[in-house]
């Protein structure tokens, strides 16, 4: 049995050079296979609202979402690091809010650390979470919940004075009490300085190799989700092909009587005359 790690491991494996390699998921069969093939940590991110919800981004998830899939997602990888992902609108007032929120993410779902979006503006709900005990991990660059002011999902930190506000960024979201970081969408350059920088790990989800450990949305690596493919990611599955062509043969199986065969069905146990006698009665 796989031995769950904790955010000491977590720490542990950043000083001794060990990368993290974790993945999103949103439901049992996911979660299990993640666990199967030694995933050391699951997201279970608001990129449900695109990938299993279909939305056309993470705005519209709600907290009954995330915990509802993280549940599965604790179902099916009880010996998995999981980390919740914070939705829209649920840190995004008070820090009492940002708090009750992650203190019910964690008794409802069960995950070892919640995720949350923003920089220097959220430090505060940061600190205030994580003075409840609760383990917190940031997220800068990239931040899908923000993208209209990004001007869509794009790049971040290509220039200095945008790297300059990320550097700033990632100090304050470690000084206010994060024990990760993630970086999505930056230049490898940033990612390497900001790794070295802090003395919490910072994962990337395309931001190059420098770093403590990668994330990687399972519907783009499984080929699953087709709506569009970031740069950043590596197909290791056409998993759609498969499943659209499965689909495909079955259509045409039933249409034309090839399923089911024989060996689908259950054959009767008492005699055909008893079971003649049985629909005259009803005739």
């Amino acid at each position: 049995m796989t031995k769950k790690k904790s955010i000491l491991d977590l720490h542990k494996m950043k000083k001794n050079g060990e990368k993290i390699a974790w993945i999103t998921a949103y439901d049992f069969p996911m979660a299990s296979f993640a666990e199967q093939a030694g995933m050391d940590m699951i997201l279970v991110g608001d990129s449900l609202g695109m990938v299993v919800l279909g939305y056309d981004g993470t705005v519209p998830v709600t907290m009954e979402d995330c915990i509802s899939h993280c549940k599965a997602v604790r179902r099916g990888a009880p010996n998995t690091f999981i980390v919740g992902d914070m939705p829209f609108g649920s840190y995004h007032t008070t820090e009492g809010e940002a708090v009750a929120n992650a203190v019910r993410f964690l008794k409802e779902a069960s995950c070892d650390a919640i995720k949350l979006e923003g920089g220097v503006r959220v430090a505060g709900k940061i600190k205030a979470i994580a003075d409840a005990g609760i383990v917190v991990i940031g997220h800068i660059g990239l931040t899908p919940q923000s993208a209209g002011q990004l001007g869509g999902f794009k790049a971040q930190g290509l220039y200095v004075d945008s790297a300059r506000e990320l550097i700033k960024d990632a100090l304050a979201i470690q000084e206010a009490g994060a024990l990760a970081l993630l970086l999505e969408a930056v230049p490898p350059e940033l990612t390497e300085f900001i790794a070295k920088k802090l003395t919490i790990p910072v994962y990337s989800i395309g931001a190059g190799l420098p770093c403590d450990g990668q994330l990687i949305i399972c519907g783009d690596m499984l080929g699953m989700f087709q709506a569009f493919t970031p740069k950043f990611v590596k197909k290791y599955a056409n998993v759609a092909e498969v499943i659209t062509n499965a689909f495909k043969e079955y259509v045409e199986d039933v249409k034309t009587e090839r399923f089911p065969e024989d060996k689908h069905v259950y054959h009767i146990k008492d005699t055909k005359e008893d079971f003649e006698k049985l629909f005259d009665e009803f005739n």
